[in-house]
């Protein structure tokens, strides 16, 4: 059976970023709720119910359902048209997703169903990365349920990443070739992100930049393409696409710069992951590497600590690790370069069109600057 249970009220993302906006409150919360049918059907639908199972896994815990969102939004820079159902339409869009409430009137993206296409497909990706990635890491919690690897082994968990992405390409396959290119795009970063994260920065590399390569290809891609993917679907013109795409990518560094700062100082029940679980085995997240990167006198015991697998199986080690970062200023160091890059995300969002959508991917930057506080 797919999993359904919620930990956090699904809209509730939306309803934060649209200002009480309710037309466009509305609109992201069906395209959202739309996109996660597909998914559970999809999941479902699996030949085998162990593969239901497993590949249904992460599609009902809660979750902010980041790329799905941020597809959504990027389709609302596209063409614009009431919509008007086609009686001929099959399958999971046989009824609109996005249909107003009669007693509204205004305009709608001019096909609904591509919208909720291109969000269906972002969340694919982005979850089957997330079951590699949980085997990278040793992860036993995802989302505030146990990891896919932590309940089914390691093997299980790459193969249903693998038929998500595959299912992916399926997907991206049937919408045309522009959507196919981004696909494949961002699955050959992706892949090459875990691989650089896996093999390590060589003698030559400046540890920095390569966190910054591994970070673009694993966290950013993703972002910028659930944005490009809504545009592209919904007819959006090249420069803006290719805008949102910029934005995106700056939005995409800072969200995972966060999320390094959040392992380090939140708890598992807000993360919905264990606290210090990158820090515990050695992942070198930004706030570590601005630690090691000078002669501050906490670096030299902070790197006994890292190559002693920092916490240990008892995680003995940890919070003495913890309070070093904040001790030396790792932490407020990394809080900087984040709201560098969210700068330069909000400069790129300024030369989109102004209206709610635009709105919306500043208020995305609020939020992320504001996730750790």
């Amino acid at each position: 059976m797919v999993a359904s249970a919620r930990t956090e009220p699904r809209g509730s993302m939306a309803m934060e970023l649209t200002f009480g906006d309710p037309a466009l409150t509305a609109r992201l919360e069906r395209g959202m709720d739309a996109s996660e049918e597909w998914l559970r059907a999809l999941a479902a639908g699996a030949q085998d119910p162990r593969v239901a199972e497993v590949a249904g896994h992460l599609f009902g815990p809660g979750g902010k359902r980041l790329r799905p969102l941020l597809a959504l939004v990027g389709a609302e820079f596209g063409e614009r048209a009431p919509y008007a159902a086609d009686p001929s339409r099959t399958g999971p869009y046989a009824t609109d997703p996005y249909a107003a409430d009669p007693s509204s009137t205004g305009p709608y993206p001019a096909d609904p169903s591509r919208a909720v296409e291109a969000a269906a497909l972002a969340e694919l990706v982005h979850v089957a990365s997330l079951y590699h990635d949980d085997v990278m890491d040793q992860a036993h919690t995802r989302r505030g349920v146990p990891s896919v690897n932590a309940r089914w082994g390691n093997t299980t968990a790459v193969l249903a990443g693998n038929w998500l992405l595959s299912k992916a390409a399926q997907l991206a396959a049937e919408l045309g070739p522009e959507t196919i290119r981004l696909q494949s795009k961002v699955t050959n970063r992706l892949i090459m992100g875990q691989i650089r994260e896996l093999v390590g920065p060589s003698d030559e590399d400046d540890p920095l930049s390569h966190y910054f390569t591994v970070v673009a290809g694993k966290s950013a891609a993703l972002i910028s393409m659930a944005l490009q993917l809504g545009a592209v679907r919904t007819g959006a013109p090249e420069h803006v696409v290719q805008t949102l795409a910029e934005y995106g990518e700056h939005l995409g560094i800072a969200f995972q710069i966060s999320d390094d700062i959040l392992d380090i100082t939140s708890t598992s029940e807000v993360s919905g992951k264990e606290q210090g679980k990158d820090l515990a085995i050695g992942v070198a997240s930004l706030p570590v590497l601005l630690a090691l990167a000078d002669e501050r006198p906490e670096a030299g015991e902070l790197r006994t600590l890292l190559t002693a697998a920092t916490a240990g199986p008892e995680g003995a080690g940890l919070p003495r690790a913890v309070a070093l970062l904040h001790r030396c200023g790792a932490l407020a160091e990394a809080r900087t370069v984040m709201h560098a890059r969210l700068l330069r995300a909000r400069t790129a969002a300024n030369g989109l069109p102004d209206g709610p959508a635009t709105r919306v991917l500043h208020a995305l930057c609020d939020f992320v600057a504001r996730r750790d506080h």
